[in-house]
This record gives structure tokens, sequence and C-alpha cells, in this order.
């Protein structure tokens, strides 16, 4: 083969792969959501969870910022993320890691931010938990699919304890029971797992046969059990009392969701004043508010807004831009 030749051959391998890799950035990443840039996770020097206040993903850098009360600007300098969450000594940063099949990597960061542990699995970023301690953390991965609005999904949810380094990749194989059952079947996902107080207790959204329940797990007995149907990915109080969740009202699939809180000693449920369809798990900014993203007005990146957990008032934009969000205190 002469020079020119393999100089040809060489170019159409690079398109090849170029293009590969385009079609595939497609397929891993949302429409809305930019990848969290290449490279190291490490936040600056200066950006730790020691300052209270609101932090969230930023849509355009991929990094997390803060917005401290009274401040009308926020404070850039967190670690890059495409999901991100902390609570007590620890934070929980995922990212997506380019190439085919989609991979993740789940970091566990310290109060400062640092890196003390980095788990790798498969799938695409999806959800992001940390016990109110920091000694339990779970995340979601999709790991077919990109939405909860199909049938085509496939999750893998993992749990890790700190405590003694002990960590369950896929959660799928804790025994579960339903209606008073045991249940059976090879078409089980979890996802969406929220933590209680005490370290042990955690509730999440189970999809089987069609339908989606809310189990409430016990880690060291390592049972669950459902409590109720059409619940999905639910979000403890921080008094453990209530759960926010998003409940199927509509069978449009582009906007199938509305808020809902439930208490859990009465099981009675409300619908929140956001009627938009909300695809995100909700995170609780004090007993009182709620956070969550929606879809912003240019279509590439999410807004964050805030509703009142009692149904009453009225949806508010608080951060554009923004996904992610946690109260630090």
């Amino acid at each position: 083969m002469n020079l020119r030749n393999r100089r040809l051959r060489l170019v159409l391998v690079v398109a090849a792969v170029l293009l590969l890799g385009g079609g595939s950035l497609g397929y891993v990443l949302h429409a809305r959501e930019r990848q969290a840039p290449a490279g190291q996770v490490q936040a600056d020097a200066s950006f730790t969870l020691a300052t209270p206040g609101l932090y969230f993903r930023e849509g355009d850098s991929g990094r997390v910022a803060r917005r401290v009360a009274g401040q009308a600007s926020a404070q850039t300098g967190g670690p890059s993320c495409d999901r991100f969450h902390a609570a007590g000594q620890h934070a929980l940063c995922l990212r997506k890691l380019p190439g085919v099949p989609a991979r993740t990597h789940a970091v566990v960061l310290d109060r400062n931010l640092r890196e003390v542990r980095r788990v790798t699995v498969a799938g695409i970023p999806n959800r992001a938990r940390v016990s109110a301690s920091g000694n339990v953390l779970a995340w979601t991965t999709f790991a077919t699919g990109d939405s909860y609005a199909t049938s085509a999904f496939s999750t893998r949810t993992a749990v890790l304890d700190l405590r003694t380094g002990f960590l369950v990749k896929s959660i799928e194989g804790i025994p579960l029971t339903i209606d008073g059952v045991r249940h059976h079947s090879p078409d089980v996902n979890f996802w969406g797992v929220t933590f209680a107080r005490d370290d042990n207790r955690f509730y999440a959204t189970v999809s089987t046969k069609g339908r989606t329940h809310l189990v409430e797990g016990d880690l060291r007995k390592w049972s669950a059990k459902a409590l109720r149907t059409n619940v999905e990915c639910p979000s403890l109080s921080p008094d453990n009392t209530r759960i926010a969740f998003k409940k199927k009202v509509r069978d449009d699939p582009s906007k199938p969701w509305q808020l809902y809180v439930l208490d859990l000693a009465t099981l009675r449920e409300h619908a929140l004043a956001e009627t938009r369809s909300v695809d995100d798990q909700a995170a609780w900014l004090d007993d009182a508010t709620l956070g969550y993203a929606l879809p912003g007005q240019d279509g590439r990146r999410s807004d964050l807004w805030t509703t009142p957990a009692d149904g009453t008032g009225a949806p508010r934009l608080s951060v554009p831009g923004a996904s992610s969000p946690v109260a630090v205190r």
C-alpha cells in the first residue's frame, strides 16, 4: 500500500471513530444537560462544604456551585459532576465517562470535597443520595435507556456503607415483599433511594409487572416491602415524617408526572402547587420547601425551582441553569 493510500485510510478511520463517538453522545447524555467536563473531579481548594447554603450543579459548566443566604450571586468552584448530593461528612459526585458502553464514576468526597473513594459502574448517571450522617450513600444509573417515561429502560442502584466499606453494586437481589407475598420477577428495577436518619431504614421505587411501588427497606435485615403503588423517586423529609415523590397522573409520555407529598403516619397524600411534569427526585431544602429541576426555556439545560411542601403557594424559579439541589447545613 503506497503512502497516499495509507494516509487516506487513516483519515477515513479517524472520521468513522469521530462519527461513532458523536452518535454515542446523543444516546448517553440528556439533551438538556451538558456532560461534566473531562478531567479531575476535584474542587478548588477554597470551595468546601464548610459553608452552609444551597449547593447545586451548574448546567453550563457542569461544576457544583453554592448560593449563600443574603448573597445575590452564586459562588463557583465545586467539583465537576453530572449528579451531586451531600450530607453529614460526605458528598457524592456521579460523572459520566466517555465512550461506549456507558460507564459512570461514583466518587465519594469528604467535607473538603476531596476524593476518598471511587467506584466504576455501568450506565448513565441518574440519581444520587447521601444519608443525613454522610455514612451511607446510594446512586442509580440507567443501564438501558435514559427516561422513566417509557418502558424501555433498565436501572442499576447501588448502596455503599462507608462505616464498613461494604458495597452492594445492585440491590435488585434484596428479598422483596409485595402485598404480603415474596416477589420474584426478572423485571425488577430499583431507583431513587432515600435514607432515614438511623442509617438503616430506606425508601425507594421498585418497578415490576408494569407498576411502580414505594418500598421501605431495612439494610441490617436486608429486606424490603412495598407500601403503596404509583410512587416514584421518593425523598424523605428532614423530620422523617413525609415523603415527596412524583406520581403518574397522565398517560402523555411527555408530561406524565406531578409532585406529591405522602404522610408516612397516615399514608395520606396531597398534590403540590407545581402542576408541570417533574422528572426529578425532589430535594427537601428544609422541612417546608422542596427543590427540583425542570427543563429550561432554551431546551438545553435545567432550571432549579422551589415550591412549598404543604401544597400551598406557587412554584418559584430559584436558580436558572441549575440542577441537583441540596441544602448543606
